[in-house]
């Protein structure tokens, strides 16, 4: 089980509309030259994040820009709208353990508490971070270059 690529495509999505966007229009096509990704993807993940009021993106070539300040955005907002997390669950259980072994007939008891605190501590750590830590770091590397 792994994250898709989607959220760190959305962080990557929010520093170049934050470090480009006085300078440039942020369009689709822009934002796939730096994530090197198609844009009907880019285009997707945005209608994701205007979707939950996150960014705006004005029709056609208009651009994308980030639609509340940066330190009221924090990461598990950015991985809720484009994660596609089933009923909320980042775990999905296997379909139909077997009844009939003892281990199958029991793993919701033995799992469910265990993996939901797993769940847990990873959303409490994407909410501690937001998009002013993100663009702070952004600052730091790049002048490092």
């Amino acid at each position: 089980m792994q994250i898709s690529s989607r959220f760190t495509l959305a962080i990557h999505i929010f520093a170049c509309i934050d470090h480009f966007g006085n300078e440039y229009k942020i369009t689709s096509d822009f934002l796939a030259g730096s994530t090197n990704v198609n844009p009907v993807i880019i285009r997707k993940i945005l209608g994701q994040l205007k979707g939950v009021g996150l960014v705006k993106v004005a029709r056609g070539t208009g651009g994308a820009s980030v639609a509340k300040p940066l330190g009221e955005i924090t990461f598990l907002d950015i991985y809720r709208a484009v994660e596609c997390v089933e009923r909320g669950e980042l775990f999905h259980f296997h379909e139909n353990p077997s009844s009939d072994c003892p281990v199958g007939r029991n793993i919701h008891h033995i799992l469910d508490e265990k993996l939901l605190r797993v769940q847990s501590a990873m959303e409490r750590e994407l909410a501690s971070l937001t998009l002013e830590d993100l663009k702070k770091d952004t600052r730091k590397y790049l002048q490092g270059e």
